[in-house]
C-alpha cells in the first residue's frame, strides 16, 4: 500500500515534495519521485510485496511509461506468466510491473482483468497524457484537480499543501457530508478537486489540455432468477474461500480484525482454511456491555487457535480523538473512525497487514433498510392534504415525516438533514441563508438516488442494496477503514469484494439474502455459512454493528473538545448557525441527537486543523 501524487504542467511544482509529505504514513519505507518535461510523479512505499523490487515512480523498460501506484493487484501473477507467454520480459517480482506492463500491451483494456484495490496513474511519455484509474468498489482513493493543468493524489491532503493552489470550501460537499455523514464522490471538500468515482478511469491530454473519462465496470443489475438456496451458499462458500486465498499474498506478517461478528469470523475461518500462519486477530474492548463484542471474538479465536489481542478502548480520550480527526483528509461522521483508528495504531505494532470483513452488509443484505421500498408507501388525498397544512404552518413540521411518499420518504429516512424546509432535518436550520444556495439543498446526495433509480426505475429491495455499494459502502465503510489504516501505514484488505465474489453475488435477485427466520432475517447466505463453520455465540444473536458509546464520551472524555469547540463556531464555520450547533450539543447530553452532533463536532474539529475559504 502507498501514497501518491503527481503534477502535469502546473505552477505548483515548487512545492511538489511538501506536497508528497502528506501522503507519507501511506508509505513510510520509501520515498521517491520522477521529473521531467513538466511533469513530476511522487510515490511514498509502504512495502508488502518483493521488498528488494517493486520501487516507484517506475519506468517501463522502454522508457516509454511511468508509474504511480496505491493497493495490490491479487491475480498478478497470472497476469505476469500471461504477459510472459507473450514474450514479454519482468525485471522484478511486483505487481507494479505487471500493472506498467499491462497497460503497454493491453492499453484502457488492462482493466478488465484486474482483480485487486488500487488506484494509480501511468504517464505516456511519447504521447504527453496520463491514464488514471480506480478500482471497482473504490477500496483505494484518488483526487485530482484539472486546475491550471493537472493534479492528483491518493488523498485530498497534498492540495491543501500546493503553495498558492486554492482551498475553496466547497458548499455541496457541506451539503452531502451533514446529510450523510461522508462526502461522495465525484466532489470533494476542496471545490477546485474532485474525486475519481468507483470503477472510474480518466485519460488527461497534456498536448490538447482535454479529458476524457469513464467507467471500465457498472453494477450489474439482478437476474430474474436464482439457483436454489443450498447451491448459492456453496457458490458463496466457495468464492469468498478462493477470494480470501488469493488476498493472502504477501511478504510481511498478516493478521485480521476480528470484531466478534459473522463477516469478521468468517474471514478467520477462510484463512485457516488457507493455512494462515500464524494467525492473528485483533479486537477492541469496550468497557460498556452493550457496545463489547470481546466474548464472541473470543470464541472464534480459541476455535481456530488464533493469536489473539485485545485492546481496551476507554484510551481514547479527548487528545486521541482530536488526532484521529485531524489525520483524515475530509470529514467523515461515523463514529467507528476514531475506534478502528486506534485498532489500526495497536494492530500496526505486530503486522502490516490486516483482513476485513467489510462489504459483507452491503453486498449480502444485511441492513433491514433494504426491505423498506417506495411501493411500500403510496401517495394518498389524505397525505397530500396533510402536507399542505405542514407547509403552510398550519401544522408542526414535525409532522412532515408522515406526509411523505414513495422516493421522498426513503430519501427522508437516509438522510440526517435535507431540504425539507419545515421539517427537524432542515438543511436550513444548521446552515446560514448564503450557505444554503451556495449548497443546493435539493440536489442533496443526487448521485446515490441516479444510481438507485438505474437498475429498474424502482427504489426496490435489489436497486437499494446495489446504490449503497457506490455510496454508503465506498465513500463510508472503505474510506473509513483506508483513512483509518493507512494513517498508523497499515494495509486492509476486504476479500468479500474480490471480483469473483461481486460477480457471483450480483447476478441474484436480493430475495436471496433474506430469510423468514433466524434471529436476523437479512444475511441469509452468510447466516448460513455462519451455522456451519462458526460457534453458535457468533451467530445465534441479534445483529451487532461497530459502533462507539457517544454518550459517555460527549459527557466525558470528549466533554471539554465539545465545550472549546462550542465557542468557536462563528470563527471557524462562519456557515453554520451557531445556536443551532449549541442547541444539538445541549441535546447530545440529554441523550438525542447524538450523531448529527457528532457529525458538527468532527467537521468543527477537522476545519480547526484543515482551514479552508468560506
Amino acid at each position: 500500500m502507498c501514497g501518491i501524487f503527481g503534477l502535469i504542467d502546473t505552477p505548483w511544482a515548487q512545492s511538489a515534495q511538501r506536497a508528497l509529505d502528506a501522503v507519507a504514513p501511506r508509505g513510510p519505507d520509501e520515498a521517491g519521485h520522477w521529473q521531467a518535461d513538466g511533469v513530476w510523479l511522487g510515490h511514498r512505499r509502504l512495502s508488502i510485496i518483493d521488498l528488494e523490487g517493486g520501487h516507484q515512480p517506475m519506468v517501463s523498460a522502454d522508457g516509454r511509461y511511468v508509474i504511480v501506484f496505491n493497493g495490490e493487484i491479487y491475480n498478478f501473477r497470472e497476469l505476469r506468466e500471461e504477459m510472459r507467454d507473450q514474450g514479454r520480459r519482468f525485471r522484478t517480482r511486483s505487481d507494479t510491473e505487471v500493472l506498467l506492463e499491462g497497460y503497454a500491451a493491453w492499453g484502457r483494456e488492462l482493466l478488465q482483468r484486474l482483480d485487486g484495490m488500487f488506484a494509480f496513474a501511468i504517464w505516456d511519455t511519447h504521447a504527453r497524457s496520463l491514464f488514471c484509474a480506480r478500482d471497482r468498489m473504490g477500496i483505494k482513493p484518488f483526487f485530482y484537480s484539472t486546475l491550471q493543468g493537472f493534479s492528483f493524489a491518493s488523498t485530498l491532503g497534498p492540495f491543501l499543501r500546493l503553495e498558492g493552489f486554492p482551498r475553496h470550501l466547497n458548499f455541496e460537499a457541506i451539503r452531502d457530508y451533514l446529510g450523510f455523514q461522508c462526502i461522495p464522490a465525484p466532489i470533494s471538500m476542496v471545490r477546485e478537486v474532485c474525486q475519481l468515482p468507483p470503477a472510474g478511469w480518466l485519460l488527461f491530454d497534456a498536448v490538447r489540455v482535454r479529458v476524457e473519462s469513464g467507467r471500465f465496470w457498472t453494477i450489474p443489475g439482478a437476474q430474474p432468477d436464482a439457483p436454489s438456496r443450498d447451491e448459492c451458499v456453496a457458490a458463496v462458500d466457495g468464492v469468498i474461500a478462493a477470494s480470501v486465498k488469493r488476498q493472502l499474498v504477501s511478504d510481511v506478517p498478516l493478521g485480521v480484525f476480528l470484531s466478534g461478528g459473522i463477516d469478521s469470523s468468517l474471514m478467520v475461518h477462510y484463512m485457516a482454511q488457507a493455512h494462515a500462519d500464524p494467525l492473528q486477530t485483533f479486537n477492541v474492548r469496550f468497557a460498556q456491555a452493550g457496545f463489547d463484542e470481546t466474548r464472541y471474538a473470543r470464541a472464534v479465536a480459541d476455535r481456530y487457535g488464533t493469536r489473539h489481542h485485545v485492546f481496551d478502548a476507554p484510551d481514547i480520550d479527548g487528545d486521541v480523538f482530536v488526532e484521529a480527526v485531524h489525520a483524515l483528509d475530509q470529514p467523515l461522521a461515523d463514529p467507528a473512525y476514531v475506534t478502528t483508528s486506534v485498532l489500526a495504531r495497536l494492530t500496526r505494532r505486530h503486522v502490516t497487514v490486516a483482513v476485513s470483513g467489510d462489504g459483507g452488509d452491503e453486498l449480502f443484505g444485511g441492513y433491514p433498510r433494504y426491505l423498506d421500498r417506495e411501493t411500500d408507501h403510496p401517495r394518498s388525498p389524505a397525505k397530500a392534504l396533510l402536507r399542505r397544512a405542514v407547509e403552510a404552518g398550519a401544522l408542526p413540521g414535525s409532522l412532515l415525516r408522515r406526509t411523505l411518499t414513495g422516493k421522498e420518504l426513503l430519501l427522508y429516512r437516509k438522510l440526517d438533514l435535507g431540504p425539507w424546509t419545515v421539517s427537524r432535518k432542515s438543511l436550513a436550520a444548521l446552515l446560514t441563508p448564503d450557505a444554503l444556495r451556495a449548497a443546493r439543498p435539493e440536489q442533496v446526495l443526487r448521485s446515490w438516488q441516479e444510481l438507485a433509480g438505474s437498475f429498474s426505475g424502482r427504489w426496490d429491495t435489489d436497486a437499494l442494496m446495489r446504490a449503497d455499494l457506490w455510496s454508503y459502502l465506498s465513500e463510508n465503510c472503505l474510506a473509513k477503514t483506508d483513512r483509518a489504516s493507512m494513517a498508523h501505514s497499515l494495509e486492509v484488505r476486504v476479500p468479500l469484494l474480490g471480483n469473483d465474489v461481486l460477480d457471483t453475488v450480483l447476478r441474484w435477485p436480493a430475495a436471496v439474502h433474506f430469510a423468514t427466520n433466524g434471529p436476523t432475517l437479512g444475511k441469509a447466505l452468510l447466516g448460513e455459512l455462519a451455522r456451519r463453520h462458526l460457534p453458535e455465540a457468533v451467530w445465534n444473536r441479534p445483529k451487532h454493528g461497530f459502533s462507539v458509546p457517544l454518550g459517555d464520551y460527549f459527557a466525558g472524555a470528549w466533554k471539554a473538545v465539545c465545550e472549546r469547540h462550542m465557542t468557536q463556531i462563528a470563527q471557524r464555520a462562519p456557515f453554520l448557525r451557531p445556536d443551532a450547533v449549541e442547541h444539538l450539543w445541549a441535546q447530545a447530553l440529554k441523550g438525542r441527537a447524538r450523531r448529527l452532533f457528532y457529525g458538527l463536532l468532527v467537521l468543527l474539529v477537522w476545519i480547526e486543523h484543515h482551514p479552508l475559504d468560506a
